[in-house]
């Protein structure tokens, strides 16, 4: 597996960034911060009327606040592939969410972003949901370090039985047990150690995927009682992974929906202070968004009772093409280097963030293969920038379609047999209301061309097909 890998390497090579090299001059930290199921609407500096989210508001008000940023996918396992690698997630084999004990993973030849620091002499690690395997007991399968972490806590989706004591954790391939405590505050205790057993002299990668506020929800007591008024009788999470629902699945109101969010703005609030101790706050590029949709009161799975999540007004949801499934929170922070306060409304994507990444550090992008993400360095310093190439998904999703495409304010869907698309002008229809495909035949025609062309390229790529 590592001899794949260090032979996919020989197609590294090294280019300018905005900083120089490692070994030239000091390059930044970078902490990656990825939130699971967080709706664009969640948080207070995203419009939420009620949610208290001070940490990641301050966040935003330091930093850059993205409000045309999309995850690579609707679901989670598709979305971590494509923003660890760079690449269209179909890609790389990974089409859905990964199952337990199924063989499907983030392959030995696909290189990540942690591979590409860690061959710069950063230190690497993450601490939070893999999801990128059928297991992480699965000696076949490759695990995190196999994907360049040195150092990792992770579990493989979601918490079991729930967010509270969970007992599926692993440590460098270590199965712990039951750990007393809630999932978040076990991931950033993690990482705050590790910040503080880490070469001073060494730069680092710190990749933070977080659980919450992904189903099944369970919250410390202070933070339910937050928004007690939003909830119906006692909080009784049932436990993940069960075949049937179990008789507490009842419909409680948003009061610890709201309370789990608050409780992980509590905990990235708890790292962000770890890098003021440390005295690294000002030398480390934060990225912070999510990786798909929220689940709303639509809910189409038993499991997902009790998730009361926001699209901020946009049409659809988690599982979906439309803008509620894949336009999500994104902020950056960078001193010095990113103004604060900005607003961006140009159109990114979680694949932009290793070539980006990449820029900032000073090193070089795989050659072998195709990286779809942008370079966004002149973006986050407030200078002109554009797309050179469309937005693509390519995902079945729960209204039928496959496909979406978009291209500077205009968004297609189609479905597999690119017979039933719908085009929309986001600009004049944010919310996904008026589909003009039918009045719009020229345009409508070029966009399914475009979508054809790529989904062929996608399908060719030499990597992991």
């Amino acid at each position: 597996m590592r001899g794949v890998l260090a032979a996919a390497l020989c197609g590294v090579v090294t280019a300018g960034g905005i900083v120089a090299p490692v070994g030239a001059q000091s390059p930044p930290n970078v902490l990656l911060i990825y939130a699971d199921d967080l709706g664009y609407g969640d948080l207070g500096s995203y419009g939420h009327p009620t949610l208290n989210t001070p940490n990641l508001d301050r966040l935003a008000a330091e930093g850059i606040r993205f409000t045309d940023y999309y995850s690579p996918s609707p679901l989670c396992s598709p979305s971590r592939a494509s923003l660890l690698t760079g690449r269209v997630h179909y890609r790389t084999g990974v089409e859905t969410w990964i199952p337990p004990e199924t063989d499907v993973q983030l392959g030995p030849a696909e290189i990540t972003l942690a591979t590409l620091l860690k061959g710069a002499g950063y230190q690497t690690a993450m601490t939070g949901k893999w999801h990128l395997n059928g297991g992480l007991d699965i000696e076949a399968h490759a695990q995190p370090d196999d994907h360049g972490f040195d150092h990792w806590l992770a579990l493989h989706g979601w918490p079991v039985p729930h967010n509270r004591n969970p007992r599926n954790f692993f440590r460098n391939g270590e199965a712990l047990g039951e750990i007393a405590g809630y999932t978040g505050q076990i991931v950033v205790d993690e990482a705050i150690t590790w910040l503080g057993r880490r070469d001073e002299e060494q730069p680092f990668f710190l990749y933070v995927p977080l659980v919450e506020p992904h189903s099944t929800i369970a919250n410390p007591d202070q933070y339910n009682a937050m928004y007690s008024e939003y909830t119906r009788g006692e909080p009784d999470p049932f436990e993940n992974g069960l075949p049937a629902p179990p008789d507490n699945v009842d419909a409680r109101g948003p009061g610890e929906y709201w309370a789990n969010i608050t409780y992980m703005d509590h905990q990235i609030g708890r790292l962000l202070a770890e890098l003021d101790r440390l005295g690294v706050a000002d030398e480390t590029f934060v990225f912070f968004a999510s990786d798909n949709g929220a689940v709303t009161t639509d809910w189409r799975r038993w499991w997902e009772v009790n998730i009361y999540g926001s699209t901020g007004g946009f049409r659809g949801r988690k599982h979906d093409l439309y803008e509620g499934g894949i336009r999500v929170p994104a902020i950056a922070r960078w001193p010095g280097r990113v103004a604060p306060g900005s607003v961006t409304d140009a159109p990114v994507v979680g694949y932009d963030l290793l070539p980006t990444i990449a820029a900032i550090v000073g090193v070089g992008v795989p050659t072998d293969r195709r990286i779809d993400g942008e370079d966004l360095t002149a973006l986050l310093r407030g200078e002109d920038w554009q797309r050179e190439r469309p937005i693509y998904w390519e995902f079945d999703d729960d209204q039928g379609f496959h496909y979406a495409l978009r291209d500077g304010d205009w968004k297609m869907l189609a479905d597999r047999a690119l017979q039933r698309v719908e085009l929309y002008d986001l600009a004049t229809s944010r919310f996904e209301v008026f589909d003009v495909a039918a009045q719009e035949p020229e345009r409508t025609g070029q966009m399914v061309d475009t979508i054809r062309r790529m989904a062929a390229e996608v399908e060719a790529d030499p990597i992991s097909r």
